[in-house]
């Protein structure tokens, strides 16, 4: 008995010993330090998703096929991959006509290898275009396409979105070959909020060789960071390679754009800060070797006072670190401003930026408020 007792009496005396280590690390070693599970592991099998019923057993598989199909009206196609799964299209998927929020397709995961083989992404926007888009008529599912997983996502074409295009999510990601195609709302204005890349990621992430013709943003950058942009082609009456709209306690830092070609957009360069907006940064933004022509209202603008244009500019997002290096030419029409800068003060708006890499011409100069700028030719 004496004996049974000194034993419980150690392992009590090397249960209160760790116990200190257990109050301060209460999750089980399964969880990461976020509180998260880890990634799903999944079967060493091959799923084929060609309906919506069909999703739950493929995404028990670490290589999944999609052969092309009719998504059901008013769902979500939802692709929760296991973590090193690889997702390769052999068929297009059409997206009814169905009036609901959305989004039409979640692709989620840890390291996956999604390769949509060049086929398409339907979502029949001219059944919805109304020239409204988000703010009124018909209700558009947005966005077309979200990407929230690590790893790569490739050779894939939307066509007709019916409002915002493809919101990204996901860091640690390589995004090539993606292509936006809304041309066919150009007619009689009908496209409205078709952004084709919209970001909102701690990074890091690269956009790269890919395409949007739309009528809104060709990429808006939200918030995130070491994000670059790449080796893209914007075309159509886009509202520009866009930073913002920023809101309050937003951050966006670390970003290149570079070696893009944009024709016949609407804004060149842009970044757009609310102009109520407190707490908030956009920082070290590099701009290099991009090329924009037939742009018809401004060729760059950054704007503290959205939702206006060139109103009473706010001084809660500090922006800085704004640099143009090596060669950026942009081409204006006539009836366009070449530069308007207008930021609240020069607090909000701190250092000198580097506009020695910009080259503007046509159209008439703008103004520039609250900012110090050097080199450049605008």
């Amino acid at each position: 008995m004496a004996i049974i007792s000194l034993i419980k009496g150690a392992v009590t005396t090397a249960m209160l010993a760790t116990l200190p280590s257990v109050l301060a690390n209460p999750l089980p070693s399964y969880f990461n330090a976020t509180g998260e599970a880890p990634p799903r592991i999944g079967k060493k099998c091959t799923g084929t998703i060609n309906s919506a019923a069909s999703v739950a057993a493929a995404v028990e598989c670490t290589t999944i096929i999609i052969e092309a199909f009719t998504m059901t009206e008013g769902t979500t196609l939802t692709i929760a991959a296991p973590a090193g799964a690889t997702i390769t299209m052999q068929g297009s998927i059409t997206f009814p006509y169905y009036q609901w929020a959305g989004p039409l397709m979640v692709v989620s995961g840890s390291s996956i290898t999604f390769d949509g083989g060049g086929y398409q992404l339907i979502g029949n926007g001219l059944s919805y275009w109304d020239g409204l888009g988000g703010s009124g008529g018909k209700t558009k599912p947005a966005p077309m396409l979200e990407i929230n997983n690590s790893g790569t996502f490739k050779n894939v074409n939307l066509l007709d979105a019916p409002m915002r295009g493809v919101a990204i999510n996901g860091a640690s990601l390589v995004v090539s070959n993606v292509n936006v195609d809304n041309s066919a709302g150009d007619a009689s204005d009908l496209g409205a909020n078709t952004d084709g890349f919209d970001v909102a990621t701690n990074g890091p992430l690269t956009i790269e060789n890919s395409s949007v013709h739309t009528q809104d943003d060709c990429l808006a950058i939200n918030r995130g960071n070491d994000i670059t942009f790449t080796g893209n082609t914007c075309a159509g009456p886009n509202h520009g390679i866009s930073i913002g709209s920023i809101n309050s306690d937003t951050t966006v830092s670390n970003v290149v754009i570079s070696n893009n070609v944009m024709t016949d957009g609407v804004n060149g360069f842009r970044i757009k800060t609310d102009a109520t907006a407190t707490d908030s940064y956009v920082t070290t933004v590099t701009y290099s070797g991009n090329t924009l022509s037939g742009i018809t209202s401004y060729g760059v603008l950054i704007d503290q006072s959205y939702p206006s244009t060139l109103g009473t500019p706010g001084t809660g997002v500090i922006i800085s670190g704004i640099s143009f290096t090596g060669t950026n030419t942009v081409a204006v029409a006539s009836t366009a401003k070449r530069l308007e800068i207008n930021c609240g003060s020069t607090t909000s708006c701190p250092g000198t930026w580097n506009l020695a890499g910009l080259d503007i011409t046509g159209g008439s100069a703008g103004a520039i408020k609250n900012a110090v700028v050097s080199g450049g030719t605008y």
